[in-house]
């Protein structure tokens, strides 16, 4: 019933769309708009605290826009299918429907699109009314493309070329499980062999790229932009960078709006005698698009409303038990090892396999209820779209990290890490940064120059909490979000063994 409803609600809304001549051609040549998005993240619900746009208000912005100047490009640079319940729980289905309502031309995936596995995302391309992009994705032998590798429009006369690019980290930023079946190739390659065949009939050549600016990775928009000069555009996603006037690179202008919707992008383009004439990017923000839009758009309004009623009901549906009350009281969490995060530290080094484990206090907000456990409750507990990491670290730097956790014993502190594979005594009458002593990884003692893979959240792993020595670490895979690996390590596994006894902590010593 619900697949129906939202069938007939785009066929709906698609048949009632306007039609527009938009007329473009000016005396100074045609103009072409570009509205863009990227690592949405499944942030489609307004949030003013957030500064998160709406997607009935960018859907609105993009319908406005091409109602008013048919030479217009809606494009998305991925990381667009999976973040929040809304999204999640239709693995992706629901921002499908949602994006065909906005109006999208073109979207390239980025990482997290892979979240729900390769075999998934060809699904959800084949509910999209738009291509997926992508030049460097192929089947695991390379026989032949996963998605289509660009895709053409003429405006006007005037010849656009979209190249879609997908950053090779894919193979270790989601789970690597995800992708047995897919080859990432080198994007410069791709792009270089693209270029060669589409520049020549082509006015204007615009790369969709999940790529990010950011100086970690190999592989950049920058590099791209500097070793492939023939890209007039880039829309780029991944590293989450305002880019609120673009980033130039010869010829070549960068886009990226930041993430989360809080800005629609927007690039203006004038094309004269085959060739880019002037090409300007801004950011709209909240206002500036509930402007352009006018109002919001209903058929996203009418969709949004029915899947958050359907998410209600799954976020009622019982997914597990527990026979006892596992507290989350600040107190207790942000001062002392605890049971619920003992159980969260486990469920991470469960799924990833590392040697050991950090969960920090901070990120437990509600208790683990003895009895039923609904899925509603597991969001509680982690609401804030943590995924779950591993990485490569060093013993010394394990050993900063735990010295680092419990600095302000006994004070409060969000940063206190529960462990998992690991043992240690801790003495909070010593100075900070000398506490830590008789570190033990799998009951053998921590050698400060040997290497140790160790699972965390994606906000730790990011250095959050202050945890800077943590920054740059060997990334090894991306495990998918954390409320839905504890909820399957509490299936498989129970809570009742949980307990305390990994810290040795003369405060709290019983």
């Amino acid at each position: 019933m619900w697949k129906k409803k939202l069938t007939a609600l785009v066929l709906g809304v698609m048949l009632a769309l306007p039609v527009s001549a938009g007329a473009s051609v000016q005396k100074d040549g045609v103009h072409i708009t570009i509205l863009h998005t990227n690592d949405i993240h499944a942030r489609v619900e307004g949030n003013a605290e957030q500064k998160i746009t709406g997607m009935e208000w960018i859907a609105g912005g993009i319908r406005a826009q091409k109602a008013a100047d048919e030479d217009t490009l809606a494009l998305d640079g991925g990381d667009t299918f999976h973040g929040l319940p809304i999204i999640n729980l239709s693995k992706g289905a629901n921002m499908a429907v949602l994006m065909n309502l906005a109006g999208y031309d073109a979207m390239t995936p980025g990482n997290h699109d892979f979240n729900y596995g390769e075999k998934r995302l060809l699904e959800l391309a084949q509910m999209l009314n738009f291509p997926i992009l992508s030049a460097n994705t192929y089947d695991k032998e390379q026989k032949s493309y996963l998605f289509r590798p660009y895709k053409s429009f003429t405006f006007n006369g005037v010849k656009v070329a979209v190249i879609g690019l997908t950053t090779p980290e894919v193979a270790f930023k989601t789970n690597p499980a995800n992708v047995t079946d897919v080859f990432f190739g080198n994007p410069v390659t791709a792009a270089k062999d693209m270029m060669a065949k589409l520049r020549k009939n082509h006015d204007v050549v615009i790369g969709l790229m999940h790529m990010g600016v950011d100086k970690s990775s190999e592989f950049t928009s920058e590099r791209i932009a500097k070793e492939v000069p023939g890209f007039d555009v880039i829309i780029d996603g991944h590293s989450h960078t305002m880019l609120p006037k673009g980033l130039r690179v010869g010829r070549t202008l960068i886009c990226q709006t930041g993430c989360y919707d809080n800005e629609l992008g927007k690039v203006e383009l004038v094309v004269k005698g085959h060739k880019v004439r002037k090409a300007e990017a801004s950011l709209l923000d909240e206002q500036a698009v509930e402007k352009l839009a006018g109002q919001p758009d209903a058929g996203v309004q009418q969709a949004l409303t029915e899947m958050k009623a359907q998410t209600t009901n799954e976020l009622n549906k019982v997914v597990a038990a527990s026979p006892r009350t596992l507290t989350s009281a600040r107190e207790i969490v942000r001062t002392r090892e605890s049971e619920l995060g003992n159980l969260t530290a486990d469920a991470l080094r469960a799924v990833t396999g590392a040697d050991a484990a950090f969960a920090n206090g901070g990120g437990l907000r509600a208790d683990l209820p003895q009895g039923k456990i609904t899925k509603g409750t597991i969001l509680t507990i982690f609401p804030f779209g943590n995924t779950v990491c591993k990485v490569e670290l060093k013993g010394e730097t394990i050993k900063a990290a735990l010295e680092h956790s419990v600095e302000y014993v006994p004070a409060s502190f969000g940063g206190f890490m529960n462990v998992s594979g690991l043992t240690f005594d801790m003495d909070s009458k010593a100075p900070a940064g000398s506490r830590v002593s008789n570190v033990r990884i799998n009951d053998q003692p921590l050698e400060l120059n040997k290497v140790y893979t160790v699972a965390m959240n994606d906000f730790t792993a990011a250095g959050g909490d202050g945890y800077d020595m943590l920054k740059g670490a060997k990334l090894l895979g991306v495990y998918g979000a954390l409320e839905d690996i504890v909820v399957e390590y509490i299936r498989t596994h129970g809570v009742k063994d949980i307990e305390v006894g990994r810290i040795t902590d003369n405060v709290h010593v019983k």
